[in-house]
């Protein structure tokens, strides 16, 4: 969302009957550094540089010992999928998945109960079997929390999707979450994208959202994207490529003093080493504690899939990995932040690897 190549470099020294003789070894004549060779080299070298320097400072960043006091306050969530509520899962499913996270730290579980239409409407008939699972769940897990899962693709970097400047499309949205309230969800969690840092529609809707959930005494959750690992990197990227991966760390927070949770997709990072990918969600988190109030629920992504691309390289980006991150920037930043937890992401691509790993790591 490649993978940098790392090359030794060394002098050759030798000794020739007690004298030291140093090797001096030049170019060949046709690969001399003419004019447009060194400008190459230049920019090689501004483009390798601060990478290798960015890398080893991750890298630097997933050392050391998280220490006591950085593992699950039984805040943790899970994203589900639409299997939950659209028939295919049945009693016995939920009697495995709760033989799944018995002694684990989750709290709340995000079920996929959408997607959204364009236009901010939810068809009523996307979760037909939402009432089984809320009853259920509240039965066989009491203190577990079921929310209803809603998203879409917005209208920001293409010509179709859900248009958050359109005032009627914010009010549609606020009524599909009165409508899964109604269904009897405990809460509404929201994961729009590709949402861009300073959107101000967003911060309105979430606004509206707030005075219904808090009328209601539900949860009010969101999924956010991650923060500038840089000073202004999603100005830089989007001015570049057109589109933007990182909040700034002030919209971050702005956005987390409108929610009751908000849980950063801290995962398809571009880092292609399991040691860079752990620095790079420990400083995540680190930036994360820093602007998130402290009455509201902060949890970290873990890759619970299995996947290779640009973006994510399953090698690097590990639950081991980053759980050991998340410990080592809650305990640097904010050691005993109460209302912070992971998220788990997500349920049908899980492994049983990835499950032990968040048991050993976190609980």
């Amino acid at each position: 969302m490649g993978r940098t190549a790392r090359e030794k470099a060394g002098r050759a020294a030798g000794r020739i009957r007690g004298r030291a003789v140093r090797f001096r070894w030049t170019w060949p004549r046709r690969f001399r550094w003419t004019w447009p060779r060194r400008i190459v080299a230049a920019a090689v070298l501004v483009v390798v540089v601060p990478v290798l320097t960015a890398g080893a400072a991750l890298r630097l960043a997933y050392s050391g010992d998280p220490g006591d006091g950085t593992r699950t306050r039984g805040r943790d969530a899970i994203w589900l999928g639409h299997a939950w509520v659209d028939g295919r899962k049945d009693d016995a499913d939920l009697a495995a998945f709760a033989t799944r996270i018995e002694g684990t730290g989750i709290k709340d579980l995000y079920v996929h109960a959408g997607p959204l239409e364009h236009d901010g409407t939810l068809p009523a008939d996307r979760y037909p079997r939402a009432r089984w699972l809320i009853d259920a769940v509240h039965r066989t897990l009491p203190g577990i929390r079921v929310q209803a899962w809603l998203g879409d693709v917005l209208a920001t970097e293409g010509p179709d999707g859900l248009r958050l400047e359109r005032a009627g499309s914010r009010t549609a949205v606020v009524a599909s979450a009165r409508q899964v309230l109604d269904a009897g969800f405990d809460g509404v969690h929201f994961d729009l994208e590709p949402l861009h840092s300073g959107d101000r529609h967003y911060l309105s809707l979430l606004d509206d959202l707030g005075a219904l959930t808090g009328s209601r005494g539900a949860r009010l959750s969101v999924a956010a994207h991650q923060i500038d690992p840089l000073p202004a990197a999603h100005s830089v990227v989007g001015a570049v490529s057109g589109s933007e991966k990182w909040w700034s760390q002030a919209f971050f927070g702005q956005v987390a003093r409108r929610v009751d949770q908000i849980a950063v997709m801290s995962y398809d990072t571009w880092m292609p080493l399991e040691g860079m990918f752990g620095g790079y969600v420990a400083h995540q988190t680190a930036l994360a504690l820093e602007v998130t109030p402290e009455d509201t629920d902060l949890l970290m992504g873990l890759p619970f899939f299995h996947e290779s691309d640009l973006g994510h390289h399953e090698s690097a980006e590990t639950v081991e990995a980053a759980v050991r991150g998340t410990r080592l920037g809650l305990g640097r930043t904010d050691r005993h932040r109460a209302r912070f937890g992971v998220a788990l992401y997500v349920d049908f691509a899980a492994r049983d690897g990835d499950w032990a790993a968040y048991r050993a790591g976190w609980n």
